[in-house]
């Protein structure tokens, strides 16, 4: 583990905040990997690395937090100046489509964190890139900053639903996609968000024989492997993945209907 200091806090919403920070290892970490956070004192929690210091403006790495229990809420009340602790970055990676491919990006709520560093990554490699991001309402946004300027240059094409209809189009993210989707052609889709709305995603693009790429969410502990919290059909998340292709979803018989507790007990998705 690394002692990390924590550079500067960004609110994104009323509930989540990116914190950055510098370290050599994150800083070439790939697109959809996590790390293990450590927050003296409460635990240590696994979050996705939300921007990475190698291709950022500032050199920084980030973590992008949503408030659900006593470890979230002790970091995200964590200021610039304090101390955390940083193992990794763990787990596989997104493949980028090739140069001039198209890539459709669906993000849902926080899991857009996941996608970030993504998405910039397919700019760079001049990948024409359509990105739906879907939350509950207008205060449940994030990252439109840094969305809304590749936006504008041109860089992405996109499209923000939220299922009260308090900004972009009113509906579910799921609904943009199936007519995204029906009305172009995609070498690949890339998700990230709740399991159900990537379980319809995933549907969607298996009936036009379209590849994907899904960063699933499962507890982990140890984050090599060995406390099997993270197990998922015959695969662990925290080696395995967090991605997971087509291939191996086909196979997940608990994809999109059970996860675990911290209890291991089976509960509906």
């Amino acid at each position: 583990m690394r002692i990390v200091e924590i550079k500067a806090v960004k609110d994104e919403n009323l509930n989540v905040k990116t914190i950055f920070f510098e370290d050599d290892l994150c800083s070439s970490a790939e697109a959809g990997q996590f790390v293990m956070v450590w927050i003296p004192g409460v635990d240590e929690i696994p979050l996705t690395l939300s921007s990475i210091g190698s291709r950022s403006k500032d050199g920084l790495s980030s973590v992008t937090v949503a408030e659900v229990g006593e470890a979230t809420r002790a970091l995200r009340g964590m200021e610039a100046g304090e101390l955390i602790g940083v193992r990794g970055p763990f787990g596989n990676h997104f493949e980028t489509v090739s140069r001039g491919g198209r890539a459709l990006v669906v993000g849902g709520g926080i899991g857009m964190a996941s996608l970030m560093p993504l998405i910039e990554r397919l700019v760079e490699n001049d990948v024409e890139t359509t990105v739906l991001f879907g939350v509950k309402s207008r205060s449940n946004l994030l990252f439109m900053e840094r969305l809304g300027e590749l936006s504008a240059q041109g860089r992405i094409r996109l499209l923000v639903t939220t299922e009260d209809g308090t900004y972009g189009a009113e509906g579910l993210v799921t609904e943009a996609a199936e007519k995204v989707l029906s009305s172009g052609r995609f070498d690949v889709v890339y998700s990230c968000g709740p399991e159900a709305m990537m379980y319809k995603i995933f549907g969607l693009a298996e009936k036009l024989g379209i590849p994907v790429q899904l960063s699933l969410e499962r507890i982990i502990r140890c984050a090599i492997g060995i406390c099997g919290s993270c197990v998922v059909g015959p695969y662990r998340v925290c080696r395995d993945g967090p991605i997971f292709t087509s291939d191996r979803l086909r196979v997940i018989r608990d994809f999109g209907r059970f996860r675990r507790d911290f209890n291991g007990r089976k509960t509906p998705i």
